[in-house]
């Protein structure tokens, strides 16, 4: 729990299958929504014992100490308020998350991997203004050849996106596990419809 916050959450995926924790910021709004910010219940109780959160939801389940009996939380809350991040950090995952899990080649979704606009061969470099999701097929048929070469051409140019693009983008694909104590914490800060 040392050091911080925003790199402890998500660093065992299978820890969060059973009771992950949302955690929220001092300005109780996720930490992050790409990746939604979650620990592993045992990292939220060891904070709340520590002191550096506070519990607001927990499950119905308790887990027993040798002295004492917790019940899980579901949602904490960090004491410090920890100051979000403006650069987006260039991951595979970012990159779909930025190209809505679809290629921008054909539109299709699922079996993604990603292709270099320009191909590397060619000087193109690794960086979001070069690098696009592509399903396979889309990626065997461009190959190692320029758009123009290969008769392509992309649905949506690739560019470096902005912390809010990708928070917005993040709520449009949640994970696919909410807890319903979750709910009213992720989207209270979504513009209503009229």
């Amino acid at each position: 729990m040392d050091g911080d916050f925003r790199t402890h959450f998500v660093r065992d995926p299978a820890a969060l299958k059973h009771y992950p924790a949302l955690v929220l910021n001092a300005d109780y709004r996720p930490l992050s929504y790409y990746p939604l910010s979650l620990w592993p219940w045992q990292e939220a109780i060891k904070a709340a014992v520590l002191d550096r959160v506070q519990i607001v939801a927990e499950y119905d389940q308790v887990v027993h100490s040798q002295r004492q009996v917790f019940r899980i939380p579901s949602v904490v809350v960090l004491k410090d308020y920890v100051k979000p991040q403006k650069r987006v950090a260039f991951t595979r995952f970012n990159l779909f998350l930025r190209d809505e899990f679809c290629c921008q080649y054909c539109g299709a979704k699922g079996d993604l991997t990603f292709d270099h606009v320009l191909p590397r061969s060619k000087g193109g470099i690794t960086s979001w203004e070069n690098v696009v999701a592509a399903c396979s097929p889309c990626n065997l048929r461009k190959g190692s050849r320029t758009l123009k070469q290969a008769g392509m051409f992309l649905n949506r140019h690739p560019r470096a996106p902005s912390a809010e693009e990708m928070q917005a983008h993040g709520r449009r694909f949640p994970p696919n596990h909410l807890h319903e104590s979750w709910m009213d914490y992720l989207y209270w800060d979504a513009e209503l419809e009229a």
